[in-house]
Order: structure tokens, then C-alpha cells, then sequence
């Protein structure tokens, strides 16, 4: 940027995402269709908002590296503050680094274990140093381009607004892997009705629409099931857009030592603040044990079935795969 962007953000951004253990990630397929996934937010050294997403499962990259817009939502239905945090969206382009597999899996290893450790507490060191399936990392570096708060989390009420000064410079992507992409790991569900009674437990939802060519992703301030989906209030301030959307409901521990995730995309019309969204399909998730036995045979099951991947993923990169290190004091 050719100002400083840390040093102009709304302070409430910057605390919030340094801060937060989750935030929703949002990036767009080839036909601009919104997909929307929690992930935890970092800031990075360079007035950038940092995400990651795993080297076996690169689709929240790759989508951001074809597409840069993106769009990152600081919400959580589950605040730990001792007041009520704000609720920020930034929108912005996004930078993918992953010319250097190795720095990335250290950066992660030490970065995450510092916010989320808990998730791993207990397990010992050589068992963690197994986990490359799930350190090894591709990092999305987000430039801020316009950032919206709702001061202490209340939606009913106007929104504050911060645009970036001057242009606005984004550094261009690491190049993309070689070779063919790897196919899907598992296939969708086939229907999405279940799916829909685990997520009534899971709070308000996200919902990621597509406004003035930018993904735009807010906590929803109502969702009531409704036959073919959702009837959806939106937040003040944000109107409706129809076209495709992604529903996104998360859970999390405070600490993220237990997660449980429900994702559908469909199709969105409305007026005003409401949206009804007609659900197309429900995608696959990856949730979390809260029983930390369980949560530690899942992580290592994984490791069994995703070895070949990563392999073949760090060699479409011309690297070998990255070792998992112990961070230093």
C-alpha cells in the first residue's frame, strides 16, 4: 500500500484479529460462487491479515491465487471477551505464499501452538512431529481494502467504515503448482437435510454473498429452516444481494480445542434485510472432538490417509515436504 496499512486500520480491527481464534475465510470459485470456511487470522509483519489452509487441502489457496478477492469476518457466536467484542469484516485481495513450504510449516508450528494450542495439549512431541499432513501450510496474506465494524457486536446497529487511503498495491502470488490438481479427497454429502438439523445447535450463521464484484460475509442477526433452506435477517446496514451464497455455522471451544462446522451453498433472493436462501447442496466438513482420545486418533488416522498427498502436493511445488520442528524458545 503506498500508506502504512497497520498504522491507518480502525484500532477495533487490528485488536480483534490478533486477538481471535477464528474468523470466517472467504474466497471465490471460478464461476464466483462464495465459499466460506473458519479458519484462524494472524497479523502479519506487512500491514497484511494472514490466513492458512493445509498443503493436503489447497482449495482455499488456490481459489484466492486465481481469484484474489476475498473477504475475512471476525464474529464468533462465542465471544470470550469480558465485553462484547466488535464484529469486523474486512474485504480486500489476498496473496498466496508458497514458494517456501519449509518457512511456512515453521511459521505455522510456532504461531499456531501459541494461539490454539489446546487442541494438541497432552499429545507428546513425537507424536505432534507426525502431523505434517496438517502443519505443512499455505499461507493467504490479505491486503485490507475496506474494513466494516459493528461497535460491541451489536447489528442492529449502523455500521462504522474504514477504506484504505490512497491505492492500494498487492504483491502478486507465488506461482502455481505444476501438474494436474489432485482429485477430491471425498465426495459431498448427497443431501443436505441432515446436515441442517446438526446446524441448528451451532448459533446464527454466516452468509457470504457477492456485492459490488466483492464477496461480502456477515453474521446473520436471524436464520429460521425453511423448506428449501433458510429465511435469513441480515445485519443493519447490509442490504440483500441475490445470487449465490454460502451458509457457514460454526461451534468452537474457547480455546479451538473442539470445532464443528455445517457449510452449504445455494442461491439467494431478498429485498432489504431479509434473504431466502434455497440450499443446493451441503459440503464436506472437518469438525472436531472435544474428547481429546478421540480428537488424537482423528488427527493421526488423517495422517495415515493424507502421507501420499502431501507428498504429491509438495512435489507439484518442485519441494520436498516440510519437517515438523519444535519452535524455538
Amino acid at each position: 500500500m503506498t500508506t502504512s496499512a497497520s498504522t491507518t486500520w480502525p484500532r477495533e480491527a487490528a485488536e480483534i484479529f490478533g486477538r481471535s481464534m477464528v474468523c470466517e475465510y472467504a474466497s471465490l470459485t471460478r464461476d464466483g460462487r462464495p465459499v466460506t470456511w473458519p479458519v484462524t487470522p494472524y497479523v502479519g509483519a506487512g500491514g497484511t491479515l494472514d490466513v492458512s489452509t493445509g498443503l493436503t487441502y489447497p482449495d482455499k489457496a488456490e481459489r484466492a491465487r486465481r481469484d484474489p478477492r476475498v473477504a475475512l469476518l471476525c464474529s464468533s457466536a462465542e465471544s470470550t471477551e469480558p465485553d462484547r467484542a466488535p464484529i469486523v469484516l474486512v474485504q480486500g485481495r489476498a496473496t498466496v505464499r508458497d514458494a517456501d513450504l519449509q518457512a511456512n510449516t515453521d511459521r505455522y508450528v510456532r504461531e499456531s501452538l501459541a494461539k490454539t494450542g489446546a487442541g494438541f495439549a497432552g499429545m507428546p512431541w513425537f507424536l505432534v512431529k507426525r502431523l505434517g499432513w496438517y502443519f505443512a501450510r499455505i499461507w493467504v496474506e490479505v491486503t485490507p481494502e475496506r474494513i466494516v465494524w459493528w461497535p460491541e457486536g451489536d447489528l442492529s446497529g449502523t455500521p462504522e467504515v474504514w477504506t484504505a487511503p490512497g491505492d492500494v498495491t498487492v504483491p502478486a502470488s507465488d506461482p502455481a503448482p505444476t501438474g494436474p490438481r489432485l482429485p477430491s479427497r471425498s465426495a459431498p454429502p448427497m443431501d443436505w437435510r441432515p446436515f441442517a438439523d446438526r446446524a441448528a445447535r451451532l448459533g446464527e450463521p454466516v452468509v457470504t454473498m457477492v456485492s459490488d464484484g466483492m464477496p461480502l460475509a456477515v453474521r446473520t442477526r436471524s436464520a429460521v429452516r425453511a423448506e428449501a433452506g433458510f429465511d435469513l435477517r441480515l445485519p443493519a446496514g447490509v442490504e440483500a444481494a441475490g445470487g449465490p451464497v454460502c451458509l457457514t455455522f460454526h461451534r468452537h471451544g474457547p480455546a479451538m480445542e473442539w470445532q464443528e462446522n455445517v457449510v452449504f451453498v445455494g442461491t439467494a433472493t431478498g429485498e432489504g434485510d431479509r434473504l431466502s436462501v434455497r440450499v443446493e447442496r451441503a459440503l464436506n466438513d472437518w469438525s472436531l472432538s472435544g474428547n481429546r482420545r478421540e480428537r488424537n486418533r482423528s488427527f493421526l488416522g488423517q495422517g495415515r490417509m493424507l502421507r501420499k498427498r502431501l507428498k504429491a502436493e509438495a512435489a507439484r511445488r518442485g519441494q520436498p515436504v516440510p519437517r515438523v520442528r519444535r519452535p524455538h524458545a
